[in-house]
């Protein structure tokens, strides 16, 4: 083949699905199939979800005076208890709520949080303080710790063209697509085919050889994922949006005993300056319909038990709202974990302190690295401080 024709192919290897870093040393942990182990579903509210007008406190005096317009009416709340009810938006998540399928932690966040959407996110991804800088994730950290000797290269799977920090490690990364079908399609290409089985090694060069490895394994693995999902059936009809999409998608892979442990999706568009209400209640209504119908498929099939949904965003927004409708960054949030196998559920640790205000935001009670450390011990089944480099308090939900 001549060099401008190679050059030109190649150019596939460094698409965004690809995480090459990882190919030549395949991965996977040793564990039984998706059916008999576990699953952890990560889902990223990208732009920072503002907790307080999705779990609103309605009869907080404070909340309503900080958002004389903003604020959701007692009138448009779904009450969940005698102080907190869910944006109406939420309403598709009311039964799993009331099942014990859902667990709600308030003023999740870190010390010195900081109110950049890269660097916060930076931070969330790689467990790291706010003045720590770290290049490997969480989850890359734990791949790197627990998948010694393992053969699968898409152990943890990302449901997007580009891979998020939090699956990036020293040795190992996850592995990212949008579309098995589109993935498999477009490196099953017969020049490309053609070139992986002609590479000889006596040309070997050490750029060239990793760029052919990068394509067969890439191969192998569009075709296995676009195989696991054709086998798998959703049992319940899902929201046609992108984001139903993704967690049909996610649910498809798991029926179909998939040997893949953690999945990462996410749902954009909440740094809602302006206008918010019709915005946040929009995205917050797709992510409820579209988790209403992956939990119940999940249940009907019976793999609820065996699979811990983490929903998270990289920080608040300001108590106050601000002259646009709107709300600016602020610091501690929310969070969610679903799944049939909560020990504790419904709201944690209450509702949020909004008579303890550090400057306008709401102060951080829980460490968003607990929950990294619960998941890890308890769901994981791992050394989560080894992974985490510190220790964390672990909360009683797992």
């Amino acid at each position: 083949m001549k060099r401008r024709a190679f050059l030109e192919y190649s150019s596939l290897a460094s698409t965004s699905f690809l995480v090459p870093s990882f190919l030549n040393h395949p991965i996977g942990i040793k564990t039984e199939k998706s059916r008999s182990g576990r699953n952890l579903v990560i889902i990223q509210l990208n732009g920072g979800n503002d907790g307080l007008n999705t779990i609103v406190p309605y009869r907080n005096d404070i909340y309503y005076r900080e958002r004389p317009r903003l604020a959701i009416p007692q009138n448009e709340v779904l009450p969940m208890n005698d102080s907190l009810g869910f944006n109406l938006a939420l309403r598709s998540l009311r039964p799993i709520f009331d099942r014990g399928e859902m667990a709600v932690l308030h003023d999740v966040g870190y010390p010195n949080p900081d109110r950049s959407h890269f660097r916060s996110m930076d931070i969330w991804h790689t467990a790291s303080d706010a003045d720590q800088y770290l290049t490997e994730g969480w989850l890359g950290r734990y791949l790197d710790n627990q998948c010694i000797g393992c053969d699968m290269p898409y152990h943890a799977l990302e449901i997007d063209e580009s891979l998020s920090l939090s699956l990036k490690g020293k040795q190992h990364n996850g592995f990212a697509m949008q579309d098995p079908e589109k993935l498999a399609k477009s490196t099953s290409n017969r020049f490309l085919r053609a070139l992986g089985e002609h590479h000889s090694p006596k040309h070997n060069h050490e750029s060239v050889s990793y760029l052919y490895k990068t394509m067969i394994d890439t191969q192998q693995s569009a075709q296995y994922l676009s195989a696991q999902a054709k086998k798998g059936k959703n049992s319940i009809a899902y929201p046609s949006t992108n984001f139903g999409k993704d967690l049909a998608l996610i649910a498809r892979l798991i029926l179909s005993d998939t040997d893949t442990r953690i999945y990462y999706a996410s749902l954009t568009g909440f740094d809602t300056h302006a206008n918010q209400k019709a915005i946040q209640n929009r995205l917050l209504q797709q992510y409820a319909e579209a988790i209403s119908a992956f939990v119940n498929d999940l249940r009907q099939n019976h793999l609820l038990d065996d699979t811990l949904i983490f929903t998270f965003s990289e920080f608040g927004r300001r108590v106050a709202q601000n002259g646009s409708n709107g709300t600016d960054h602020g610091a501690a949030n929310n969070a969610f974990l679903l799944g049939g196998n909560l020990k504790k559920n419904g709201f944690v640790n209450g509702g949020p302190a909004l008579d303890a205000l550090d400057n306008g935001d709401l102060s951080y009670r829980i460490d968003f690295r607990s929950i990294y450390a619960t998941i890890l011990d308890q769901w994981l089944q791992t050394d989560a401080n080894a992974i985490l480099g510190q220790s964390f308090e672990r909360i009683p939900v797992l």
